[in-house]
């Protein structure tokens, strides 16, 4: 890794300022990951959480990421003394043109807007390009999360485009944003 990203190596995940992105695992993570996929507090800015989850279809989705898929990657987000607090991931990865799409969520409520989500997002971000190597990361936020889009900017992050009307959300068509960003234009907030 570069000189910004020194010590971010762990023993299990990667590291940053205030959180660690470690592999899911089942046993630990799935009861946090169930209770959030049905909070509609958490699910309000994802594509999921309109449809109830019951704990064997988590359980499901949990062992269908056990398997090696080379074009998803799915982390926990804990803090560095090991709560469980989120999850992300990059998903869709093209090696061949070094793309892939990203997503995150902060599910305790106290954890939110406190700079977690943003340091999941910079060590997921290095991860993406220092270890797989990409080039271009996208991601697509209903227009209405502007702490979202904010720290995604914030990141390097470039607005591409709108979709107005993109998806059917809680009883209205919402228009999304989607960003970009490229290694180049990347740059880690120091916290």
């Amino acid at each position: 890794m570069t000189g910004r990203c020194q010590n971010r190596v762990m023993g299990i995940g990667w590291r940053g300022q205030r959180v660690a992105l470690v592999p899911l695992d089942k046993s630990k993570h799935m009861d946090n990951a169930w209770r959030w996929v049905n909070d509609p507090e958490v699910t309000q800015w994802l594509l999921i959480g309109d449809y109830p989850t019951t704990r064997a279809m988590e359980e499901a989705w949990f062992d269908a990421h056990d398997a090696v898929n080379p074009k998803e990657i799915h982390f926990a987000i804990e803090t560095l003394v090991g709560l469980h607090i989120g999850q992300c991931g990059i998903h869709s990865i093209d090696y061949v043109s070094g793309a892939a799409t990203t997503g995150l969520f902060i599910g305790p409520p106290e954890y939110r807007g406190k700079g977690f989500g943003r340091d999941a997002a910079t060590v997921r971000t290095h991860y993406a390009f220092e270890v797989l190597g990409l080039r271009m990361l996208y991601v697509e936020v209903f227009a209405e999360n502007e702490a979202s889009i904010r720290n995604l900017k914030q990141l390097g992050y470039e607005e591409y485009g709108r979709c107005p009307a993109r998806y059917w959300r809680r009883g209205a068509y919402r228009d999304t944003v989607e960003l970009v960003l490229t290694r180049e234009k990347f740059s880690p907030q120091v916290q």
